[in-house]
């Protein structure tokens, strides 16, 4: 039987009984709670990061304001697809700025040309808030590059950790098929894809390891603040769509949303379209914030990123 991995065990055997602390005396968790441990982490363990040549802070207008894009060009002048980054965080915490050293390791290894969104997060813009503005960036990339005279080819991946899964896979499936945008690749790591929390990883894997079960119901219920059909909203019981573009879903064996991973890979097999699916088995969710406990797994994934998205066709 698989462990954890024992960096990891070290680290969750002094995380766990500060969590038991807390929840023995009541502490109430906060959105601004969430985003500090969440950028804490990430800056603690995630210390390493490429230099690019080209990395400048965008914009795109939408109907709500503009959203903030980054974007991070490894070869300024060389034709290059692209990926639209969601960054994780359950709707409510993460941003462009916590997530750039994981964006960054994202260009550099694929050689592709990356745009990290900073979508609006809950509860202050609870559903569909986030979701309509990675949806709106992703129908304008092509413009917003344009006017930025990159140099680019039209060719579009999606790509997102965590519930930037969720949003990766939500909006893969509503432009499925447009020939002016070219979707050919999502990138799913360790995704949010089920709303309902309606698996056995879920009981099995949700507490002790990082993320736990009543917090990830803590983060819907407060996506979800109008009380809106959480399983309609899921992109594991969305139908397939013509068009879906060739997917890779990484997975984590001590994840709590491992199995709506593995779920929705073979749905999208099932249906036809390309998938490949990879499972760290000793690895929690949300490792690639971990990335200096756990150097070699991070180091992989980057590499079946990118050896995934530059495959032969």
């Amino acid at each position: 039987m698989t462990n954890v991995h024992p960096n990891l065990r070290a680290w969750l055997d002094q995380l766990n009984p500060l969590v038991a602390d807390q929840k023995a005396r009541g502490v109430e968790a906060t959105p601004r709670m969430v985003r500090d441990s969440l950028a804490g982490i990430t800056n603690t363990f995630v210390t390493q990061a490429p230099d690019l040549p080209r990395v400048r802070d965008l914009q795109v207008a939408s109907a709500d304001g503009n959203i903030p894009v980054r974007l991070y060009d490894p070869a300024p002048g060389t034709e290059k697809p692209v990926m639209l980054f969601f960054h994780g965080g359950g709707h409510m915490a993460g941003s462009v700025q916590v997530y750039d050293p994981i964006a960054r390791k994202l260009a550099d290894a694929s050689g592709w040309l990356v745009l990290s969104v900073d979508y609006r997060l809950a509860p202050e813009t609870p559903y569909p808030g986030g979701l309509n503005d990675c949806l709106a960036v992703t129908r304008q990339v092509w413009s917003l590059l344009e006017n930025e005279s990159v140099v680019f080819e039209r060719r579009l991946a999606l790509a997102g950790d965590s519930g930037g899964g969720t949003y990766a896979a939500t909006v893969s499936r509503q432009v499925a098929g447009d020939p002016e945008l070219n979707l050919t690749d999502q990138i799913l790591l360790y995704p949010s894809l089920d709303y309902t929390m309606d698996h056995p990883s879920i009981n099995r894997h949700g507490e002790g390891y990082l993320l736990e079960e009543a917090r990830i119901r803590w983060y819907f219920d407060h996506y979800f603040a109008g009380g809106e059909d959480r399983r309609a909203a899921s992109p594991l019981h969305m139908p397939v769509p013509e068009g879906m573009p060739a997917t890779l879903v990484v997975t984590a064996g001590f994840c709590p949303l491992h199995d709506e991973g593995v779920a929705y890979a073979r749905k999208l097999e099932k249906a036809g379209v390309t998938c490949r699916l990879k499972d760290y088995a000793d690895m929690i969710h949300a490792y690639l914030n971990l990335e200096d406990l756990v150097p070699d797994a991070c180091g992989d994934t980057y590499r079946q990123v990118a050896d995934f998205l530059n495959r032969e066709a």
